[in-house]
């Protein structure tokens, strides 16, 4: 996929990386306001710290489980601690933003684990649960399952299979949700849950748990919509399934919750929600929108009845992550093989034997990261204690795991409303004589000041919108008054050129005199100099105004070069200087801008005749390299630059100092700076390398989506 996309694509997937990200927001707010307020703090800290550990646990170990060369189909041995790319192009470009997605879903899988074991938990014990999830069992079974998705050879042992999760409704939900079951198990519910006297703990802030449900619910748009790599037809139906699965898992809660306690419940329609959301994740492509209504709403059910299963066995699951995530993605996986369109099995299996399928791989899920979970927390917990102390549960994990007192909660809870409603113009309330109104009064200046930075930025940027206004119409007179002029000065021009030529072929009889024969050339030669010069300057204020049309074909790049090379050889001749041209058998056509590729050539072989001297060599070659890059090189034995000129060489209207490396020559110093601007907007890169007293060779690499390939060659 990487070497065909298109920026377009690897726009699209970084958008989504970055919806998927936000869903951490959703998580933090969902969580936070189905805890109580005394561990709402505890809740924020691990949010942060699911996403610091899965960055960095992803990047040294996952990635390459999960995508390196597969081992026996089993598990990755490539692509750890990847570095940072030789050369950017759109296919490396796409393959980091493949990364970076696939980021973002392993912090999602592992911050699943945190609304389970909310509000008893350690931190140091959820820290080392969230490593083992980011950087062992979830890039493991993701490796089983789209392990052959990035293209290095090798696909996982379910993968070859047929198994289907399209985004991660086992990859990444089931397998949260099987450990987030063995992280319960191990460390046991929260005190006055079960047992004599126990009963259901509410929440403090319902209405924080349903901006975290909306959050997740955009978030999860990039979550499904992205996994299609690519910015095609197929997005808007994905989007369009996800919402109605959503909406249909929330809305058959809010019925059969009514039907039930003649009340609806809240807390299971936030859940239905996103049962419904992750039960979709499966098939979202691959479905029609009755069937993706339908699938939601059974995701709805199925987190329903998992939550009172769960209440019945006496499994504390502080949020409901293990119905939502783990029922509800066990049931969108095996609705594959029932709702979605057999044409689009990758096997090309019946219902039943993709069923088959389908079960293998939820039984695989549970057996390996419950499996593997409940055996690892439970030694871990024999040698360092997963839970707090009963006295630190009772007191909140924001005193107990962070220090926050009371006092100091109401106003992190204070700040959290403004955050969470973007409304910073009030000041928090202040408690005083406490460390708490002391943070709130330093805390109240800092809304002052920033009220203040924000009227003064606001006043900038008029500021800046109206200066940008006048430059814009300034640039269009210049743009204008250069047309007009160029087109006033080409005129005259155009006719001394003519003129002198027709009197220099002696067409109005010979001219005998030597001087006056001189005289004329002299006309000839500075009339042309000027005019190529007004054309540079027009074409140069062109690109910079963002007017510069390039014309594209496909271009037999032997035949521009050919042309190059019948229009300079009589200058390097003249100048006594050897002039090859070298050109790689069985070229492909360029698609290109003729007249700019012709024009960037003539200005390079022009400074190289310009800048070498008498008896020296200039090679001019056209070469194929091994990623398809067309790169077009000039050579010469010329005066070279010194590496700080370089810089100097790029400006326009600079010409080198008369003491640097290189002498001062004619011209206006604009060929280099509109060669580079012209290949910019090729998408190629232009490289010089030279040294003073050996010469210069500069190279520009044309990218290799430019080069339109011959079908034999795709074909192979």
């Amino acid at each position: 996929m990487g070497s065909a996309a298109q920026p377009i694509d690897t726009a699209w997937i970084l958008f989504s990386a970055v919806l998927v990200l936000l869903m951490q927001a959703g998580f933090t707010c969902l969580e936070t306001g189905l805890v109580r307020a005394k561990n709402s703090v505890n809740v924020a800290v691990k949010k942060i710290a699911d996403v610091c550990i899965s960055a960095l646990g992803y990047w040294i170990v996952g990635f390459g489980l999960m995508f390196g060369a597969s081992e026996w189909g089993g598990f990755g041995l490539t692509n750890f601690a990847i570095e940072d790319p030789a050369h950017l192009t759109n296919a490396v470009a796409w393959n980091y933003a493949f990364f970076l997605f696939q980021l973002t879903f392993c912090a999602t899988a592992t911050t699943i684990v945190s609304g389970a074991v909310a509000e008893r938990m350690s931190f140091l014990g959820y820290v080392l649960t969230a490593g083992i999830l980011s950087t062992l069992i979830y890039p493991v079974f993701g490796h089983w399952v789209w392990g052959g998705v990035f293209g290095l050879g090798g696909k996982g042992w379910l993968e070859e299979l047929g198994f289907v999760d399209f985004a991660g409704a086992s990859v990444v939900h089931s397998i949260g949700g099987w450990t987030a079951l063995a992280a319960v198990l191990v460390i046991g519910p929260r005190i006055g849950r079960f047992g004599p006297g126990g009963k259901a703990i509410e929440g403090h802030d319902m209405p924080m748990a349903v901006l975290g449900m909306f959050i997740l619910w955009a978030g999860w748009l990039g979550f499904n919509g992205g996994s299609t790599y690519a910015l095609n037809a197929k997005v808007p139906l994905v989007l369009v399934h996800t919402m109605l699965a959503a909406g249909a898992g929330g809305f058959t809660i809010i019925i059969t919750s009514w039907m039930r306690n003649r009340l609806p419940d809240v807390g299971a329609t936030l859940n239905g929600v996103l049962a419904g959301l992750v039960a979709i994740t499966a098939s979202s492509d691959m479905v029609n929108m009755a069937a993706a209504a339908l699938i939601g709403a059974i995701g709805g059910i199925v987190s329903y009845v998992a939550t009172e299963l769960l209440d019945r066995w006496e499994i504390d699951d502080a949020v409901g992550a293990v119905p939502v995530h783990l029922a509800g993605g066990v049931w969108g996986t095996l609705a594959v093989a029932l709702f979605g369109d057999p044409a689009l099995f990758p096997m090309k299996l019946t219902r039943t034997e993709q069923f088959g399928v389908q079960l293998i791989g939820v039984s695989a899920a549970g057996l390996f990261a419950f499996g593997t979970a409940y055996a690892v927390l439970s030694l871990i917990n024999r040698l360092i204690p997963l839970r707090v102390t009963p006295a630190a549960e009772h007191v909140g994990l924001n005193v107990s795991e962070h220090g926050a007192s009371s006092a100091l909660l109401d106003v992190l809870g204070a700040m959290e409303e403004q955050a969470a409603r973007g409304d910073f113009s009030k000041p928090v309330p202040v408690e005083p004589f406490t460390e708490a109104g002391e943070i709130a009064q330093r805390y109240n200046l800092v809304l002052q000041k920033f009220n203040r930075e924000v009227d003064e930025r606001e006043r900038t940027a008029k500021e800046l919108r109206d200066a940008r206004d006048a430059a814009e119409v300034a640039n269009a007179s210049k743009s204008q008054f250069l047309a007009n002029m160029s087109h006033e000065l080409r005129t005259p021009l155009n006719a001394i050129i003519g003129f002198s030529e027709v009197i220099n072929m002696q067409l109005f009889g010979p001219v005998e005199n030597e001087r006056y024969k001189d005289y004329i050339g002299d006309i000839h030669r500075s009339s042309s100099h000027l005019l190529s010069l007004i054309n540079d300057i027009l074409d140069l204020s062109k690109i910079e105004a963002n007017r510069y049309d390039l014309y594209e074909e496909e271009l037999d790049v032997a035949d521009v070069l050919a042309g190059c090379e019948r229009m300079m050889r009589h200058r390097a001749e003249d100048a006594g200087l050897a002039f090859t041209v070298t050109i790689s058998p069985a070229l492909p056509p360029l698609l290109a801008d003729k007249r700019a590729l012709k024009q960037m050539m003539l200005n390079l072989v022009s400074n190289a005749v310009k800048f070498t001297p008498a008896g020296g060599r200039i090679d001019l070659s056209a070469v194929l390299e091994p990623d398809n890059r067309l790169a077009l090189s000039v050579r010469d034995t010329g005066v070279g630059i010194a590496a700080a000129d370089i810089p100097l060489a790029l400006e326009p209207f600079r010409q080198i100092a008369q003491d640097s490396t290189v002498f001062s020559a004619e011209g206006t110093g604009l060929g280099l700076p509109l060669t580079r601007a012209l290949a910019r907007m090729h998408g190629a890169t232009l490289a010089i390398e030279s040294e003073p007293g050996q010469g210069t060779a500069i190279t520009i690499r044309m990218p290799h989506t430019r080069v339109v390939l011959p079908a034999r060659a795709l074909a192979s």
